[in-house]
């Protein structure tokens, strides 16, 4: 299963970064993601709140049930293996940490799911390739700048990063031309202001641009 979410990933690139987002407002803004051609969303842990692990499980459980049939879900800040363990058993099918933590990656894996741990020094991403991730998130790639990035990137372009950070619809076509093989979003799809105005149109307005130039740097 997991190579099938690896190539689901590289075909359809936008994964939707959700913070916060519980409950009624959480399927709103989902099902408006997916009519603006977004496929895949990470549900994170807030790390701050001691019942993450129920809202983010509940939420992904939520999703898988009512929108399965569209979205490919995972957990995103993961920090431990008993978060990994929570989330499999949601349903998430990918494991995005934002950090290289070697228990996380190795459990991922031992439950069949697709690693993507967060790296931002090229010591730290090759560790966390040789520990069997799948992905490495570059983060926070906007403020590590383009020159860096292709300067890390060049000589360790057998892996497979993500962009993320900061990443808006000006600048993700020049991440994937730079070689990066999707992009984390935030903020631009999932702002709160707009949730709650209720203006779930504007979401699915933005969510087409990035799944226009998604599409176009398609596999």
């Amino acid at each position: 299963m997991s190579k099938n979410v690896i190539e689901y990933i590289q075909k359809h690139k936008a994964i939707v970064i959700i913070r916060k987002v519980y409950g009624d407002d959480l399927k709103n803004l989902a099902a408006a993601l997916v009519r603006g051609g977004i496929k895949l969303m990470e549900v994170t842990f807030d790390q701050a709140d001691p019942d993450c692990v129920q809202k983010t499980c509940e939420a992904i459980s939520m999703l898988r049930e009512k929108m399965g049939d569209d979205m490919l879900f995972g957990a995103g800040t993961v920090l431990s293996t008993a978060q990994v363990d929570a989330a499999h058993k949601a349903g998430a099918e990918y494991i995005i940490s934002p950090n290289v933590s070697l228990p996380v990656i190795a459990r991922t894996k031992e439950l069949g799911l697709v690693s993507i741990p967060g790296a931002m020094t090229p010591s730290e991403m090759v560790s966390a390739h040789e520990a069997g991730a799948d992905f490495v998130k570059v983060f926070p790639v906007s403020d590590l700048g383009t020159r860096y990035i292709k300067s890390v990137m060049a000589p360790i372009n057998h892996i497979m990063f993500v962009a993320t950070g900061g990443v808006n619809e000006q600048n993700v076509k020049e991440y994937l031309d730079m070689g990066f093989v999707g992009a984390g979003i935030g903020g631009r799809l999932t702002e709160r202001k707009l949730i709650e105005a209720g203006d779930f149109a504007e979401f699915t307005r933005r969510a087409k641009a990035f799944a226009n130039i998604a599409e176009q740097k398609g596999n």
